[in-house]
């Protein structure tokens, strides 16, 4: 198991190679989805698991 369930914007910078407003705006994006499906979210982290469903590649 992960050591972290939650990827933060700062992470999201490193792996991705996007400014920080974009990964704000990436985990803002990935956040509704999940509460829209009826999941306790956490502003400013999201899933870790669910960032890499989401993210082409990144579950290779």
């Amino acid at each position: 198991m992960e050591k972290n369930l939650f990827i933060n914007a700062s992470e999201v910078v490193d792996m991705l190679d996007v400014s920080k407003p974009y990964a704000y705006k990436l985990i803002q994006q990935f956040n509704k989805e999940l509460a829209e499906k009826g999941y306790q979210i956490i502003p400013g982290r999201v899933s870790r698991k669910y960032f890499k469903e989401r993210m082409y590649g990144l579950n290779e």
